[in-house]
């Protein structure tokens, strides 16, 4: 009875303000900030986040010079160094440079994917391949691309075959070794399954494991990238009639250095938009993949 009673006594005890804030109707339908006004926050923040640091960055170099904590003369500011941008576009100078090295840097990059990706595939799938090839890539990977670039002037001469052949080497080793971890890192439940299916090798090469690495290959891309224009910048710099190298060295002997930023600032944004397309190539490649 007594149980009984402290059942009944437990059971009908008077709900909490909690509980009773839990069971309101209006508790759940309280109005707030609505969904699409946080959805536009968080874009804006998306947008303003990443730009925060660059204002910050220009707002410094536009006021050191200007209060005298670095020389002006070889740091201008840089609403001068804008200037010097928009009137080498004006008269189709920074055009006819970008244009030349945006050719040689993705002739280069174009044949080092080419070659570089199927032979990763071998390398990393075919064990006799990476027997086979494997010292060779040890000791010439370990070789910076700058360092070669006397020996491409004497072989090759001083003209376009010397500088697409630098740009070669260099995204090359990026792509290769990319390619070769990705296609190693391949789920093997995915290729015992493809397998077991009926698949061919080459099939299962073709849509297993390469869909499967394309987030490391494409790393490699961007590695390879960077690495192209960087390389080229330097190749240009010792013997070049065009190309953006050539214009900041030319700017900094006949001492236009407001020039030379220009070319400085034109590397970076050439830099930032061929990121961002192999970035958008690589979503529409891999959208398959849950995002985490």
């Amino acid at each position: 009875m007594s149980s009984a009673l402290a059942t009944g006594t437990l059971d009908s005890a008077p709900p909490t303000e909690s509980g009773r804030a839990e069971n309101r109707p209006e508790a759940a339908t309280r109005p707030g900030v609505p969904r699409w006004g946080r959805r536009a926050a968080a874009v804006v923040w998306r947008v303003v986040k990443p730009s925060v640091a660059i204002l910050t960055f220009l707002a410094v170099w536009e006021i050191a010079p200007r209060t005298g904590l670095v020389d002006k003369v070889f740091l201008p500011p840089f609403t001068e160094v804008a200037q010097a941008f928009f009137e080498l576009i004006a008269n189709g100078q920074l055009g006819e440079h970008i244009s030349t090295s945006l050719t040689r840097a993705l002739t280069g990059f174009v044949i080092a994917v080419a070659v570089a990706v199927p032979l990763g595939v071998a390398i990393a799938w075919y064990r006799p391949v990476a027997d086979f090839l494997n010292p060779v890539l040890e000791l010439f990977r370990n070789t910076a691309a700058l360092a070669l670039l006397p020996v491409f002037v004497l072989v090759l001469g001083i003209g376009e075959t010397s500088k697409v052949a630098l740009v070669i080497y260099a995204c090359a080793f990026p792509v290769l070794l990319n390619t070769i971890s990705g296609v190693r890192t391949v789920e093997p439940l995915l290729v015992k399954s493809a397998r077991s299916l009926g698949f061919s090798q080459l099939a299962i090469v073709y849509k297993v494991v390469l869909p499967a690495a394309v987030p490391t290959i494409f790393t490699g891309l961007r590695m390879a990238a960077a690495s192209s224009i960087l390389v080229l910048i330097a190749a240009e710099m010792v013997g070049a009639k065009a190309g953006l190298g050539y214009l900041i060295t030319a700017a900094q002997l006949n001492f236009q250095i407001p020039d030379m930023y220009a070319g400085i600032l034109a590397i970076a944004l050439v830099g930032l938009v061929v990121n961002a397309v192999l970035v958008f190539t690589e979503r529409r490649l891999s959208g398959w993949r849950v995002a985490l």
